[in-house]
């Protein structure tokens, strides 16, 4: 996890009301995605290290698919620093379109340290 300080440039992402259920579920269909959104979901910033983000085994372009396949659909945001990119849960903006989708999604894996952890 990084500090975010809100530098750098912010990838095209779908504005609030523009995020789509649908597309969210399909994109979590997957079980790499679902397991970043597990890692997501404690609110930092993430670089892209697979090491960090747990999923050392794929390929860096593979990685990169599934973030950008996430943000396209509305569930994280990606910020440009430099040669970096780093990645975000948008938890605000999905409990606000789909209150408790993400914690119960969460709940369900057994995973994160936020909210969902405790309930």
């Amino acid at each position: 996890m990084v500090e975010d300080r809100g530098e750098g440039e912010l990838l095209e992402q779908p504005d609030v009301a523009d995020i789509e259920l649908v597309k969210v579920l399909h994109a979590l269909g997957d079980p790499t995605r679902l397991h970043l959104l597990g890692v997501y979901a404690n609110g930092g910033r993430y670089d892209c290290s697979s090491e960090r983000l747990g999923v050392a085994h794929l390929h860096k372009s593979t990685v990169s698919h599934h973030m950008r396949i996430m943000r396209q659909a509305g569930i994280t945001s990606t910020r440009v620093v430099g040669r970096n990119r780093y990645v975000r849960l948008r938890r605000a903006d999905l409990d606000a379109r789909f209150p408790g989708l993400v914690d119960t999604l969460v709940r369900a894996m057994g995973t994160g340290d936020g909210p969902a952890a405790g309930n």
